[in-house]
């Protein structure tokens, strides 16, 4: 998929674009160091080393990343993986047409209500497009009690607590059926 579009009857259109590494390296250079970005674990990244993370992962044949915009402008990070060859390789039962994911909305000093819910929808939308897709895996930390929230939102169920080389994760999972029954087809309920 090189894009994708979902209208939010609420917030209007979101869309995914491919990541350009040098191109957005500064603009996502403020999103990852922000504090508010802790658990993506840049904190003390320079503009340089958030490209090159970006360049890796657009080299790696299972690993994709996807500036997010909102109304046309940039306003999130959504990334995308085979999570039985990248991140969780030998940590969870693998199962065809798994895709792992992470995500990062922008920070702002003007929140909209319901965005980032309207957010991770889109990224699951977007997910759930492609028919190869049958579930979708992801591997917060323990600690990030709001992004749990987000992900039952959307339908996950929790697999349990794993131990990654960099954090404790609380492995989820979420079917094609279980995302269409929590947002009514990608309509946030």
């Amino acid at each position: 998929m090189t894009g994708f579009t979902r209208v939010d009857d609420r917030l209007g259109v979101f869309a995914l674009r491919p990541l350009d590494a040098d191109a957005d390296a500064a603009l996502l250079h403020g999103w990852v160091t922000h504090p508010k970005a802790a658990f993506w674990l840049m904190q003390d990244a320079d503009v340089e080393r958030v490209a090159e993370e970006y360049r890796r992962i657009a080299a790696h044949p299972h690993h994709d990343a996807y500036l997010g915009l909102w109304r046309g402008a940039p306003a999130f990070l959504a990334e995308r993986y085979d999570p039985a060859r990248v991140e969780l390789v030998g940590l969870y039962d693998a199962a065809g047409g798994d895709v792992g994911m992470h995500f990062l909305c922008a920070p702002t000093d003007t929140p909209v209500r319901g965005f980032t819910r309207a957010v991770i929808t889109t990224v699951m939308a977007w997910l759930f497009a492609d028919p190869a897709t049958r579930r979708v895996v992801v591997e917060p930390d323990v600690r990030n009690t709001a992004v749990h929230a987000l992900n039952a939102a959307v339908g996950f169920t929790v697999v349990g607590p794993i131990r990654k080389p960099e954090k404790e994760a609380l492995l989820s999972v979420c079917t094609r059926e279980q995302f269409l029954a929590a947002t009514r087809g990608g309509v946030p309920a």
